[in-house]
């Protein structure tokens, strides 16, 4: 179905959304893999889809020997077609104009975080897709550190190993297990082609019951 991992990427973005995906991680027995609700795209259009960089941070409360921790080796190694996925600080913003920057430059496609971002409008204007809880323009230097990265962290309910895939849309972010992501994607994508035959049938006058029992879908 696809010949390489950026095909898959791209199929992905332009052929899925959240709901189909989620309604086949249920089916396979993956039913807690939704980011809370809360984690919102900046802006409404984003579309994420890559490979976890999972990040840990910490709050601090003072000045540190050595600021924002391991922050930049974290940015530094990422990858293309990678997220930056990260979770643990709560008192500051955790993603601005120059962190967007260091990861567009890197080949990374997104940033979810499980807190805040700031410098909106710099982020926006650089084009990359970021999700967060909402936007704080409290600075991160004397507040947070990463204390790891590329490690298993959890939000929510859902425990994120490095490299599971990360999907996010206007209707939210879950997280795809690795093992099971390419039987996952293409269950998605005939699913996602079944949405629109029944849609079809539907407008066309069948009812709800009917097309269900026919199809299967709903």
């Amino acid at each position: 179905m696809w010949k390489s991992e950026e095909e898959m990427f791209s199929l992905m973005r332009e052929r899925l959304y959240t709901p189909v995906v989620g309604d086949i991680l249920d089916v396979m027995g993956y039913s807690h893999q939704f980011l809370p609700a809360g984690i919102r795209p900046l802006k409404d259009g984003m579309k994420i889809a890559g490979k976890a960089c999972t990040v840990l941070e910490c709050d601090v409360f003072e000045a540190q020997e050595k600021p924002f921790g391991l922050l930049t080796e974290a940015l530094d190694q990422l990858d293309q077609n990678e997220v930056y996925l990260a979770t643990g600080a709560h008192n500051s913003a955790m993603w601005g104009e120059l962190l967007t920057a260091a990861a567009k430059m890197r080949g990374a496609v997104g940033a979810v975080l499980n807190g805040y971002t700031r410098d909106t409008p710099q982020v926006l204007d650089q084009q990359f897709p970021v999700f967060s809880a909402g936007c704080w323009a409290q600075d991160s230097n004397i507040r947070t550190n990463v204390i790891d990265f590329r490690c298993t962290i959890e939000i929510g309910s859902v425990i994120i190993h490095d490299g599971d895939l990360v999907f996010g849309d206007v209707d939210g972010v879950l997280i795809i297990p690795k093992a099971i992501a390419g039987e996952c994607i293409e269950k998605a994508l005939e699913k996602a082609a079944g949405e629109k035959e029944v849609r079809k049938a539907i407008e066309n006058g069948m009812g709800a019951t009917e097309a269900f029992r026919i199809f299967g879908i709903l």
